[in-house]
This record gives structure tokens, sequence and C-alpha cells, in this order.
């Protein structure tokens, strides 16, 4: 699948990979931030942004997606960031083509099965009367009834797009994401470790990476380094400056 991206800067390769619901666009600051010393590729996953919909939404798939992705552009020995699904994909993707890349960072998601709590998102998300709503007011107003902090909503709209004969629809495929969205919670699918260098972010106030965690973290990836930062899950979004600070640090060290 030949996925949607952005490009920015120059020098060694960075590649940057969204969450679920998310896009390359959410990394905008970040990704100038690094094109100082980087050359910064955010992806679109499929069925997200602007890359393809399809009928396979799950980790084999996205880590076909990346691996075709770095082949077409021809791009040698990256760093791959991902944040939360796009982490997974990325702890995927190093373990099943470890000679495809330099480093791994993985921001605050685990190598473990998650109950996840998007379903509840998921649900909101379809209550949306999209064919019949007259702006993004309505839709946050019915969204509220589901997700009730507004920087989430805020978030999730964001995949909202006016259509050019009038009204709206998704650039997420939400059909598919809704069908099978426990795909994402899952393990790890490829078995291993992963020997090169490796960075885990997590944020203080999120519970998706606990101390519990960090004995099967480093039976995988062996030679990984944890950051803890002072923010939630959105970590690269709530402190981006830091966030690369942290990140930019490690590499260069």
């Amino acid at each position: 699948m030949q996925l949607f991206f952005r490009e920015y800067g120059a020098g060694r390769p960075l590649i940057i990979l969204h969450g679920l619901f998310g896009s390359s666009d959410n990394w905008l600051t970040q990704a100038k931030l690094f094109s100082t010393q980087f050359k910064v590729y955010t992806v679109d996953q499929r069925d997200h942004g602007q890359s393809p919909h399809s009928t396979a939404f799950d980790y084999p798939s996205m880590v076909a997606d990346l691996a075709e992705f770095i082949d077409t552009h021809n791009i040698q020995n990256p760093v791959i960031i991902g944040h939360s699904m796009g982490g997974k994909v990325a702890m995927n993707f190093a373990l099943a083509h470890p000679d495809k890349l330099e480093k791994l960072i993985v921001v605050d998601i685990s190598p473990r099965l998650y109950d996840l709590e998007h379903y509840v998102i998921v649900k909101g998300l379809n209550a949306i009367p999209i064919h019949s709503i007259a702006s993004r007011n309505e839709a946050d107003a019915q969204l509220a009834e589901y997700v009730p902090e507004s920087d989430v909503r805020q978030f999730l709209l964001k995949n909202l797009q006016r259509k050019a004969e009038g009204g709206f629809s998704w650039k997420i495929n939400l059909p598919l994401i809704s069908a099978q969205l426990s795909n994402i919670g899952v393990d790890l699918q490829v078995q291993g470790t992963f020997e090169k260098p490796t960075l885990f972010i997590r944020g203080v106030r999120s519970k998706y990476v606990p101390d519990s965690d960090w004995p099967k973290i480093t039976s995988i990836f062996p030679n990984a380094r944890l950051e803890t930062m002072e923010t939630g899950h959105w970590v690269q979004a709530e402190k981006p400056q830091e966030f690369v600070n942290v990140v930019t640090q490690w590499l260069n060290a």
C-alpha cells in the first residue's frame, strides 16, 4: 500500500508513526523541531489521514506497509518513532526487519496485550450522524455524551472533513476500524529480540507503561532505556519541545 506522508528537513532519516485515530498532521510541531537535525517522514498509516482505506486493519498489514514505504523511498537505516498503536507497529517492525532500522523509539506503549478502552470512543464516533450534521459543534455535542474530555474530542474530530458538495465525511475508515478494533490491543505478533538501541518514553500520569512491564520490555529489547516525562498518554503533544529534547539527546549520545 502506498502511504501518504509528509517530509521535512535533511540529514539522518527519522520516520514517525502516529497512534489510533491520529494522522501525520498530529506531529507537525515535533517534525519541524526534529527537522533541524533529521530528514523527517511523518506517515499516515492505513485507514487513517490521507492514506488508502483497506479491508485489513492489523499489525501484520501495517508492518508490511512500513517495509514497503522504506523500500519504495530507499530510506537507509532510519530511526523509527511510534506512539501508542504506532509504537506497536514499530516494535513488530523492528522484530521482523531488524536490518531495516538503526534505532527504535517507543512512546507510551508496551509489548503486551491491552484491554482497550477505545470501544466507547468508537461507539461515540459511530453515533455522530455524519450525513446530517451541519457543523463540527454539532458533532462535538454528540460525541460529548461518550467522551467527556474536550481535548480528546478535538483530537478525534480532526478526522472529520468537509465534502466539496457540502456536509462531512470521515478521513478514517471508521467502519473497518470499528469491526477490527480488537486487532489493536493484541500482544506483539512477531517473536524474537531486537538488539539495537531502543528508547521507551512514558508519561508519568499514563497507565500504559507501569514499572511491572519493564522485565518483559528488556527481555525483548535488551538494549532498552526508559525515560519518564511529566505528562499523560499524549507525551509528545503535551510537552513537544521537551519530548524532542529527550529524543535528540538520546540519539546524539
